[in-house]
């Protein structure tokens, strides 16, 4: 039986075609070989597991596939999305988008050199969460601060810096797993401490905790439950009661309110969402949240509290393993500045000008889209429809937010098919598929990106597929 192998071209045969000669002009040559090899043995691979003979392509088509392949291969991965899932902080997505501020002020500071790290005042070498402290301090009330790259991070620099060798007393009810194998439990153990579960899942008492406590308790720490909610017959004391008990041991209380809000979310008809300033008004010693959820900032986690107890985390030898560039440190100061002035946060701060949008406004940009693509041969009906949108990121997961979406049913495509388009166009778009239709929620897509959504379809559906 004939060797069908012997009938693959060579790699240097290959390399003198046309195609693959110009991808060796304008690459690392080493770069194009390795490709080509690669390339052909993926070939032989699946042809030594066909069942059938295979019928192997000229030399001229082989070198032509292997030049697309490279091609594709070396698209950028991280590529502009136009979110119309409905989702405002969508982790695979990249949370919270920035203000324009943020964005400007990474640019400014991207260019050249920064003082990350130098008091210019004095000459001297300085904190970097100076940088963001100032204004954390008036917006919250904290003494001091510390910034690590995620919550993730600054929650086990903190139960490492003081605790550490020690138990840390947690209710039953918020040992918490987010995502990406983030569970509290572990977290402890890497931070070097050792749990202490109390109460039980839906109930846990003030004197569940002041029975754990003993001469080896390190802290007690509360922790909001962010992406999931235990509802019916439950109780744990609040925020006020476990500070007066950890004090009455002197022990701090470590208080991890999730995503961040620096407003009171309750004013966009969002419930019980902690707000940052309320834990420390109450006495909470360190209070840790994310930077990039509710926030509305980079992707950062932030420790404030206390100064005696923030002056440990910061000295704490992993913090420089966990710790923030200067573009996350601008974009963070950049954002929280807009706090300063509510009316310009819930403008300018893309997550809360999502919030903050009206029902009318997002059904007129539904409508008019709606009747911008109906007429596409590729399309059957467009249609703008109320839906529900959601916060997303582990934020509120049983609360929507009404919204307006444009549903559409694909004429030829199926709606896979017709979802993959739009996704691997640039830019990206990503809706979400519901009740046999495309749904694209207007809440998450900002009023700016509406003709440049409307040229996407115009390109990628204007002739019959």
């Amino acid at each position: 039986m004939e060797n069908p192998f012997r009938n693959l071209p060579s790699v240097s045969q290959l390399l003198e075609s046309p195609p693959l000669k110009r991808l060796a002009e304008n690459f690392n040559h080493q770069v194009v070989v390795d490709s080509v090899r690669e390339f052909l043995d993926k070939v032989r691979d699946r042809m030594s597991k066909a069942t059938e003979q295979v019928e192997v392509p000229s030399p001229g088509e082989l070198a032509t596939k292997i030049a697309a392949w490279f091609e594709d291969e070396r698209r950028d991965l991280l590529v502009t999305v136009i979110n119309g899932t409905g989702v405002l902080l969508h982790t695979g997505l990249g949370r919270a988008p920035l203000a324009q501020a943020a964005i400007d002020r990474i640019r400014d500071i991207a260019a050249g050199y920064a003082s990350v790290e130098i008091d210019l005042r004095t000459g001297e070498r300085g904190q970097r969460a100076t940088i963001v402290e100032r204004l954390l301090r008036e917006l919250t009330g904290c003494e001091a601060a510390a910034v690590a790259n995620n919550n993730a991070a600054a929650t086990m620099l903190t139960l490492s810096s003081l605790a550490a060798d020690k138990e840390v007393i947690v209710s039953r009810g918020q040992l918490i797993e987010i995502g990406g194998s983030y569970r509290l439990p572990e977290v402890m153990e890497c931070a070097g401490c050792r749990l202490r579960e109390v109460g039980t899942t839906n109930k846990t008492r003030l004197s569940d905790y002041e029975k754990a406590i003993n001469d080896q308790t390190g802290a007690i720490l509360r922790v909001h439950p962010s992406n999931y909610q235990i509802v019916g017959f439950t109780e744990t004391p609040g925020v006020k009661e476990l500070v007066e008990l950890a004090h009455r041991y002197n022990l701090p209380l470590i208080d991890d309110v999730g995503s961040g809000a620096l407003l009171d979310f309750a004013e966009f008809g969002l419930h019980d969402e902690p707000v940052v300033a309320d834990s420390l008004a109450a006495g909470a010693d360190v209070v840790l949240f994310s930077g990039d959820k509710l926030l509305g900032g980079p992707q950062a986690g932030l420790a404030i509290g206390k100064r005696q107890y923030i002056n440990r985390i910061l000295k704490n030898p992993l913090m420089r393993a966990m710790r923030v560039d200067k573009l996350t440190l601008a974009a963070l100061q950049a954002t929280l500045n807009l706090y300063l002035k509510r009316d310009e946060a819930l403008r300018e701060i893309p997550v809360l000008s999502m919030l903050t949008t009206s029902l009318a406004n997002l059904q007129f940009r539904a409508n008019k889209f709606a009747s911008q693509i109906q007429h596409l041969p590729a399309i059957a009906t467009a249609a703008a429809v109320e839906d529900r949108s959601m916060l997303g990121g582990g934020s509120m997961p049983a609360q929507h937010i009404p919204t307006w979406c444009v549903a559409i049913e694909p004429k030829e495509l199926s709606l896979d098919q017709f979802s993959r388009r739009l996704r691997e166009h640039r830019p990206a778009v990503m809706g979400r598929i519901a009740r046999e239709r495309f749904l694209l929620d207007f809440r998450t897509i900002p009023a700016r990106l509406d003709p440049v959504l409307g040229d996407v379809f115009e390109h990628l559906f204007v002739a019959k597929s």
